[in-house]
């Protein structure tokens, strides 16, 4: 067994400004890649080894991708001479002490001169601790292959049983939220439903196989623009999903599903994707805190501090345009780690910084096969086999390494000609005595899901 007593972060001394980085998301990994190491030395610490690209993450969970093909590892990614001065620790990071300038870990303190926290999200239950604890979020990799099984071991299950009330409940799949991982991944289930399932599983009925998407708003892709969620709405109702507006979860109990206004909905899946909060790091004073995200200058900088900054979905940028903040996504992250590097070399020259502003390049959802929908600059939008086209390029294009992206291609096309999903394994991990499900099992063992 590993003794952590023995460990140490095992950062070399340097008279360069160090910059500590936490987090290795997109803003995380942008920002390292423009800093060169002739100037400053990078340190970045994370609680996992990789960099997913998570608007895949749904494939993963409908047994369309393996986990590796949207992951990569992130000392492959700075394994380079180009960043010679790069170092990553592998370690949850517990604490900021900004009077000191330091950081603390389970393994350690690092001091640093420039702090940048690019956290990211986590799932957001609104204090519900029962939905919390019985449902399925999918944020991460281990969530999404949590789900995978979860799902197969359903269809399993369902085909071995002769109780038609178990059955159906096993067949019964409730989605909570309707923003884009909650449409993109109902249509996902409702073409296995389709083309996979009824050849895997030849003694199952799939007309009743239910799939339920629930949304709080009175539409579903909130952010996106009335008409692309109204297209979307069409498509899903095509796909027979059923699609349920202006409702809400009250409880669930990993049998039944409890809203608010009585009706209930036998299942033993429900999927959690109706809001996210900041992964907030302690240490920094509450007046730099609202609404779960860190409050930022249009320069990144936390409010009250010069030198500690965050970007992508844990900063809470206010502007004229976006008061409530920049979108959820990838751009702003990405956008801001690029900006970040420059400001901070200017910071080190005593130049001024150049505030951020946030080019949108559109939104996109897929809902299936040759169904898409996008929200492009310029007021254009677009839906169906176009929408769906351009869905696919920008995905492929920013998939981080040749490799993956080359493994991307090719699973979307032996799909498109053949609609097989080839990665349909169950590798949940055992259950051991003592835990009443291996859905309790595997929030034991990953609190952080």
């Amino acid at each position: 067994m590993l003794n952590f007593d023995k460990l140490s972060l095992n950062i070399p001394d340097t008279t360069k400004p160090r910059v500590v980085i936490i987090g290795g998301g997109f803003g995380g990994i942008n920002l390292a890649k423009k800093l060169s190491g002739k100037h400053f030395q990078v340190v970045m610490f994370d609680k996992q080894n990789y960099h997913g690209f998570w608007p895949l993450l749904y494939q993963v969970a409908t047994a369309g991708l393996e986990p590796d093909a949207i992951a990569e590892p992130l000392r492959k990614m700075f394994g380079s001479d180009d960043y010679e001065d790069f170092h990553f620790r592998l370690v949850r990071v517990t604490g900021i002490y900004h009077a000191t300038n330091t950081v603390a870990t389970l393994i350690g303190d690092l001091q640093y001169d420039y702090l940048v926290i690019a956290t990211g999200t986590k799932p957001n239950f609104f204090g519900n601790e029962q939905i919390q604890r019985y449902s399925f979020p999918l944020k991460h990799i281990p969530d999404a292959l949590n789900l995978r099984s979860q799902l197969l071991q359903c269809f399993e299950q369902a085909s071995m049983t002769k109780d038609q009330e178990i059955r159906h409940s096993l067949l019964n799949f409730v989605i909570v939220g309707g923003g884009p991982t909650g449409v993109e991944l109902a249509g996902a289930l409702a073409e296995m439903r389709t083309h996979i399932l009824p050849t895997d599983y030849p003694g199952l009925d799939f007309s009743k196989m239910n799939i339920y998407l629930i949304e709080g708003l009175d539409r579903v892709l909130p952010p996106m623009d009335p008409k692309s969620s109204e297209k979307t709405h069409r498509y899903l109702e095509k796909l027979g999903i059923v699609v349920k507006l202006s409702t809400l979860v009250e409880s669930y109990d990993g049998l039944t599903v409890m809203l608010k206004g009585g009706e209930q909905i036998k299942a033993h899946t429900l999927i959690w994707a109706a809001g996210v909060s900041g992964a907030l790091v302690d240490g920094l004073p509450a007046e730099s805190v609202e609404r779960g995200r860190i409050l930022v200058n249009p320069f990144s900088q936390v409010i009250g501090f010069n030198n500690i900054f965050a970007i992508g979905d844990i900063a809470f940028m206010k502007t004229e345009k976006y008061p409530r903040g920049h979108p959820g996504v990838a751009q702003p992250a990405m956008q801001q780690g690029k900006l970040l590097a420059k400001n901070l070399r200017r910071l080190i020259k005593g130049e001024k910084l150049e505030p951020f502003e946030y080019l949108d390049k559109g939104s996109l959802a897929i809902i299936g096969r040759n169904r898409a929908v996008a929200d492009l600059p310029g007021n254009l939008h677009l839906s169906g086999f176009f929408a769906w086209i351009i869905w696919l390029f920008v995905h492929i294009m920013y998939l981080v390494g040749f490799r993956n992206k080359l493994v991307v291609i090719s699973n979307w096309m032996y799909r498109f000609f053949t609609f097989e999903r080839g990665t349909r394994l169950i590798i949940r991990p055992f259950v051991r005595k003592g835990d009443k499900s291996a859905r309790d099992f595997f929030k034991k063992y990953n609190p952080d899901s």
